[in-house]
């Protein structure tokens, strides 16, 4: 979507701003995070819009990115560096989950900190993100999709809690005799 640059190298100053091409020729945007993580603004567009008016839109998610895969998007014009956009001044570090394989207990953290331990169906903390690495080139599209929640998303995208919780319903659902779920699963649907 945007043009290939062979020697384009990822950016990881905090404040970088970055057009995405997106899915159905969508381009959103992304900044790069104080902790390096990349904060999506909920907004796309048509055509690369004001660095002015994107950091005005509010962040709609924020992952962490392999970052290579960045890189490789750029030199592939995947992603295109619009420069630098000033920080909110306070960020308090952000609160993610830690979801072991087959278990239903979880580790809630706040940046690099332990914060407490719940279970996978507590309400207050569904809108939070598993931790996990996306790549650049081929989650990131799909994921912006399901995140902007505009048209429908695949069903496999996960992400937040909610959305992963019910990934695996539809696995089980699907596969009965290979994904069972745990006898004290809550459904989503409850």
């Amino acid at each position: 979507m945007f043009e290939i640059d062979p020697s384009a190298k990822t950016d990881l100053k905090p404040g970088t701003l970055y057009a995405i091409a997106g899915e159905e020729g969508w381009i959103y945007y992304g900044r790069v995070a104080a902790d390096k993580v990349i904060e999506f603004f909920r907004r796309r567009d048509r055509h690369v819009a004001a660095v002015d008016d994107i950091i005005t839109e509010p962040v709609m998610t924020a992952v962490a990115v392999v970052h290579p895969s960045i890189g490789r998007a750029l030199r592939a014009g995947l992603w295109k560096k619009l420069g630098r956009a000033p920080l909110a001044k306070s960020v308090d570090p952000r609160m993610i989950v830690q979801w072991p394989v087959g278990a239903l207990k979880v580790s809630v953290w706040r940046g690099d900190t332990l914060s407490h331990e719940t279970m996978v169906h507590d309400p207050a903390i569904q809108d939070m993100e598993i931790i996990a690495a996306w790549d650049a080139e081929h989650h990131i599209p799909k994921r912006l999709t399901a995140d902007f929640g505009a048209e429908p998303a695949e069903w496999h995208i996960g992400g937040p809690i909610w959305r992963e919780r019910r990934f695996k319903e539809e696995l089980a659902r699907r596969f009965p005799e290979q994904r069972r779920l745990p006898p004290d699963w809550v459904s989503t649907n409850d």
